[in-house]
């Protein structure tokens, strides 16, 4: 058996999507789909984000704001494509569809796209960050103390969070997302651990990783509370525009400490990642062979593996080395 070794970063990552996974290396991206008659399909493309080549890219804390607006855009349209294949064949195209292809040349459905993410960023905004602030105001009369306040704030913001969580779980549809959802973790845990790409070694592999949406989403919950701690002002139609304002700074910390925490594996990594990776397990579930088969597809056309394997860990993947792994005992890494 081989020596078991910590895991190694890859720089791939993705999402689940309806009935199938996205998986993004740098620029190109694969999204597989599980189709209603059974076959698997790929889509293989390039995705240029709003600032492509551009320096803030790369400066810390500035990168993550615009990350977090590419994978919105990335994440919608994967999103959307998946959707298009359990599309009703009987619908028709409503009186919008036709009005905004008229205005726009054709490009209706990207302009809805767009129309559907802004809003549905604003819906956040409202239930996650205002939400609670007004519902702690209700607590001021009772509570003198400001700086409890700000952490009754930040208290209410992951109760509502987690009770999203959980009741979006209870859905059938959202149960399978969050079982490819596990599957795409699977795929990359499997794959950092230095296994070969098999369906064998996916399925025994983790499905948390510390460098998931889901921790990402905690982390935002977590600066949010520090921020609104510290910086404080008296006046209501401020604090609601603060609020709004800090969203930036906040998901730009939240990105650098998400990429921190996936390339290194120190104590303190372990331990900041600890709530976020213990979140995972209700926004995953463990797939079948099926799904996972559909995130090896994904995976496979936008990463080589194999020359990743040889490079990282020093070995080459043959044929007799794929069959002594499927001989291998059961040693998932939770």
């Amino acid at each position: 058996m081989r020596k078991k070794k910590g895991s190694r970063y890859s720089g791939i990552g993705g999402q689940a999507v309806l009935e199938g996974v996205m998986m993004r290396n740098k620029d190109d991206y694969a999204v597989a789909v599980r189709k209603p008659n059974g076959e698997i399909e790929v889509e293989l493309d390039v995705f240029h984000g709003c600032m492509h080549g551009s320096r803030l890219v790369n400066i810390p804390f500035i990168r993550g704001i615009f990350n977090f607006i590419d994978s919105l855009r990335l994440g919608m349209r994967t999103l959307n494509y998946s959707a298009s294949f359990y599309e009703d064949e009987d619908a028709k195209e409503t009186g919008l569809d036709k009005a905004l292809d008229k205005v726009s040349g054709g490009r209706g459905e990207s302009i809805l796209m767009g129309i559907t993410t802004v809003f549905s960023v604003i819906l956040a905004v409202a239930i996650f960050i205002l939400l609670p602030y007004f519902l702690s105001g209700f607590l001021a009369e009772y509570v003198r103390n400001a700086s409890l306040l700000a952490i009754l704030e930040g208290a209410i913001r992951i109760i509502i969070f987690l009770a999203y969580v959980v009741g979006i779980s209870l859905m059938k549809d959202i149960h399978r997302l969050y079982q490819y959802h596990g599957a795409e973790h699977k795929c990359i845990n499997c794959i950092e651990k230095g296994r070969p790409l098999t369906v064998h070694n996916v399925m025994r592999s983790s499905r948390i990783h510390k460098r998931c949406g889901t921790s990402f989403l905690f982390f935002v919950m977590f600066v949010s509370i520090i921020l609104f701690f510290f910086i404080r002002v008296d006046n209501t139609a401020l604090k609601v525009l603060l609020r709004i304002a800090l969203i930036p700074v906040i998901a730009g910390i939240s990105y650098e400490i998400i990429r921190l925490a996936g390339r290194s594996d120190n104590i303190l990594v372990r331990i900041i990642s600890a709530p976020g990776m213990l979140l995972q397990r209700l926004t995953t579930k463990e797939p079948d062979e099926s799904m996972v088969e559909v995130a090896m597809k994904s995976v496979e056309a936008v990463f080589d593996w194999k020359a990743y394997l040889k490079e990282t860990f020093g070995y080459e993947v043959d044929d007799s080395w794929l069959v002594d792994e499927m001989t291998d005992g059961e040693d998932e890494d939770n």
